[in-house]
């Protein structure tokens, strides 16, 4: 990534705390602790290169340990014109550690310890959630929380096209589907138009 050594100095410093908190709560899988900077943060941060330049908001649904959105919120700093985003997590400790991590790496964010469901219209230009639920799901979650003309962005594995053709069943949208930078049997689901059928 080429970003400032203060970023990068941030981005390291939330690595540490992720791995750091993952041996009390379950913020990611064990497996990956040593690989923490490819798996989960260059993942989560090509997702700010997919997104329309001039975004004031970005929701990031079910965060859990940050991912992307805690990532999003670090790289936002650089980024010129006033950025919002907000983080939806229903677990209070996952929650507890977002705000301990935007504390000490200096980010803004705000932590909305609540579930999807229940969350007010976020009326965001972006919409991302990583390894949360099936994109039928998925799309339903994230409908209420679109602002018009707004994007969802959603890392998918090797199962994104019967994902694809089972959401069709209950909603129209133009999809992009971007190959990931960290992953060559994963894409990004670059989602807009959603209706329901």
């Amino acid at each position: 990534m080429n970003v400032s050594r203060e970023t990068e100095a941030r981005l390291e410093t939330f690595k540490d705390l992720l791995a750091h908190w993952t041996t009390r709560i379950n913020l990611v899988s064990r497996t990956t602790l040593d690989d923490i900077w490819h798996r989960h943060i260059l993942d989560s941060a090509q997702l700010l290169h997919r997104a329309p330049d001039d975004w004031v908001r970005w929701a990031d649904l079910g965060t859990g340990g940050g991912l992307p959105g805690l990532v999003i919120a670090i790289l936002a700093r650089e980024l010129a014109g006033p950025r919002e985003i907000v983080l939806v997590e229903s677990d209070a400790r996952k929650a507890t550690f977002l705000r301990t991590a935007l504390r000490e790496v200096g980010a803004e964010a705000t932590v909305l310890n609540q579930r999807i469901e229940a969350t007010a219209p976020l009326a965001a230009d972006v919409v991302s959630a990583r390894a949360l639920a099936p994109l039928p799901r998925l799309l339903g979650l994230a409908a209420p929380h679109l602002a018009d003309g707004g994007i969802a962005l959603f890392p998918k594995g090797r199962n994104a096209d019967a994902e694809l053709q089972e959401a069709l069943d209950c909603w129209t949208f133009a999809c992009e589907k971007i190959p990931s930078d960290t992953d060559p049997e994963a894409v990004i689901l670059k989602i807009g138009d959603l209706k329901r059928v």
